[in-house]
């Protein structure tokens, strides 16, 4: 008998007939014996209908008075997913996160989780209970709801993964695993059986959709096993995400490409190139609580210097402001942006023993007419920042040229 944690998203508890579906296959593995705590989400709309409701009310919503309302979305999901469990004769117990006892910090809309009590769940296994769990939500020190923001439900499930040191944590998604890229845009595109904690954080964190970046974290800090599969499809063992293996580096020079629409370019021209001036431009932005990703320097004869970097696209109108504001204060001469670009990312950890991984992917867009506006590297990734207009194209090309699809041929085979 395993303790399994499954996670579902929004589009697999979409309408009644989907719950229902989940219910059925929890009950398979209540059959076997297992012990299971589900996590879910909001029904699929509902999160962002209750944000354009609560906009309707307040342009900018009250933060804490948002995380109360928009965590009724997943209220109302597990007390459904309970409903359907017991119409099938299992015993099923809803929680929300406040009632488990997640304990965040009180960073509203963005909270991040502390700790997790556990005893009430494992009480409740004991007894024969399917437990099920609001993802997405917690409660900080003073009992305010919190959320995790978009995608939490992910850290959640992985969360109560670690805290229950279950066997087995599932996300179950729309899709059943991880790709070598979007098969939208790639038809191409493979399953990947296996990807390593490591390539699989590279790829959340530059835009892959199938996993929210912190429950990949969680999952890596706390050996939690993990593994994504559809909850459209019976059958098949998904995608595994695990621990590196020397092996499997000199197997696959590059798992995957990824690419974020969602970023934004800002430059502040002309700044003095003095000691503590990236501070100055970015300590602002930073205390707006607004993550900065990519970042380049360029350093001019008339002894100024023009700073480059990424947020993310809803962020910008605000960084934009907040530079404006102290442009003068830090002699800057001008802060310019764009909204119209895109990243596009080659993550794997062959990179480590072979060269040449750059010089192929900059030949590859240079063909395609590609200009490469900024470039990030990692031990294991690659990231430039493109115009969005050849973002397809770019993930095209460069798919094909590092052998992802099994009918190309590779560009590189030089290893160290």
């Amino acid at each position: 008998m395993a303790l399994i944690v499954q996670k579902y998203g929004g589009t697999s508890v979409g309408n009644p007939e989907r719950i229902k579906n989940v219910a059925r296959r929890v009950a398979r593995f209540r059959g076997l014996g297992h012990q299971v705590v589900v996590v879910v989400s909001a029904m699929s709309g509902e999160t962002n209908r209750l944000l354009a409701l609560a906009k309707e009310i307040q342009s900018t919503p009250d933060p804490r008075e948002l995380d109360v309302m928009v965590s009724t979305g997943e209220q109302v999901t597990i007390a459904l997913l309970a409903m359907a469990l017991k119409d099938l004769g299992l015993k099923a117990k809803s929680y929300t996160g406040a009632q488990v006892r997640i304990v965040t910090d009180d960073a509203h809309t963005k909270a991040r989780i502390v700790s997790i009590d556990d005893n009430k769940i494992h009480a409740d296994l004991d007894a024969g209970h399917v437990v099920v769990v609001a993802g997405f939500q917690g409660v900080d020190e003073d009992g305010n709801i919190t959320t995790l923001g978009r995608g939490g439900s992910d850290t959640t499930g992985v969360a109560l993964a670690a805290a229950l040191k279950a066997d087995e944590c599932q996300i179950y998604t729309d899709v059943d695993g991880v790709y070598t890229t979007d098969p939208r845009i790639v038809p191409e595109a493979r399953r990947l059986d296996t990807i390593t904690f490591e390539e699989m954080l590279e790829l959340a964190s530059l835009g892959s959709k199938v996993l929210q970046i912190r429950s990949v974290e969680f999952a890596g800090k706390y050996k939690v096993k993990l593994r994504v599969l559809s909850s459209f499809e019976e059958g098949g063992d998904g995608t595994l995400i695990t621990f590196e293996d020397d092996d499997k580096m000199e197997k696959a020079i590059i798992s995957g490409i990824a690419f974020n629409r969602d970023e934004a370019k800002i430059t502040v021209l002309g700044v003095p190139d003095r000691p503590g001036i990236a501070y100055q431009i970015l300590g602002p932005v930073a205390e707006a609580n607004i993550d900065v990703d990519m970042i380049i320097q360029n350093v001019g004869a008339d002894g100024t210097t023009d700073f480059t970097f990424t947020v993310h696209r809803n962020e910008y109108a605000k960084a934009i402001a907040i530079l404006k504001g102290v442009q003068a204060h830090i002699g800057a001469r001008e802060v310019v942006g764009d909204e119209k670009i895109a990243k596009v990312s080659v993550v794997g950890v062959g990179m480590r023993s072979h060269v040449g991984i750059a010089s192929a992917m900059f030949r590859t867009l240079a063909e395609e007419g590609i200009n490469i506006q900024m470039i990030s590297t990692s031990e294991i990734k690659i990231s430039v920042v493109i115009d969005e207009k050849y973002l397809e194209l770019a993930v095209r090309v460069l798919h094909k040229a590092f052998n992802l699809d099994e009918s190309s041929t590779p560009l590189l085979t030089t290893s160290k």
